[in-house]
């Protein structure tokens, strides 16, 4: 078996769907903080006869690329809010981010917090509950450059994936 090949097409994979997620967490407007976007990576190894891909990024990566369905509005989705509600805490860096945190007419922030503006008037408490009801849409921003580039591996590379997959999976069973 030609493992360099093998090597060569999942680093080509894996730079493929690492490089166009994060242009499609950018170009969809899903990058405020950055945090997700520069933990999008990959790392190609080798263990015997067995090339493998593993890609990273941040757990709450699956959620913007699948969505979450809300209360009201549902999407195909395994993840979805049934009785809770996003903490309206954790949303404030986000909000002054997108640049929608109330202002005075001097420019100064305006209490935007639970405690300080009221539980209803709460532009944290208004934007969490809107998650809710409405859910989270799904990007795709990993799952389409993922299927693309896997719809371009050559016939031959997915056949020898195969064949390491159930070759590692044979010596796993041996060794339990």
């Amino acid at each position: 078996m030609q493992l360099s090949k093998t090597r060569a097409a999942m680093n080509a994979f894996g730079k493929y769907v690492v490089e166009n997620s994060k242009q499609n967490l950018v170009d969809k407007g899903k990058n405020s903080s950055s945090s997700l976007y520069e933990s999008i990576s990959y790392k190609v190894s080798e263990s015997g006869d067995f090339t493998g891909l593993e890609i990273w990024m941040e757990e709450y990566g699956k959620f913007q690329d699948k969505g979450v369905s809300g209360v009201k509005v549902k999407y195909e989705t395994p993840y979805a809010y049934t009785d809770k509600m996003p903490p309206p805490t954790k949303l404030d860096k986000w909000i002054v981010r997108r640049g929608i945190a109330p202002r005075t007419s001097s420019g100064k922030f305006k209490a935007r917090t639970i405690s300080a503006a009221g539980f209803a008037k709460s532009i944290q408490f208004m934007i969490a509950r809107s998650i809710y009801m409405k859910g989270i849409k799904p990007s795709m921003f990993f799952t389409k450059p993922f299927e693309a580039a896997f719809k371009n591996l050559p016939e031959e590379i997915i056949n020898a994936f195969v064949l390491d997959v159930e070759q590692l999976m044979k010596n796993t069973i041996k060794n339990k």
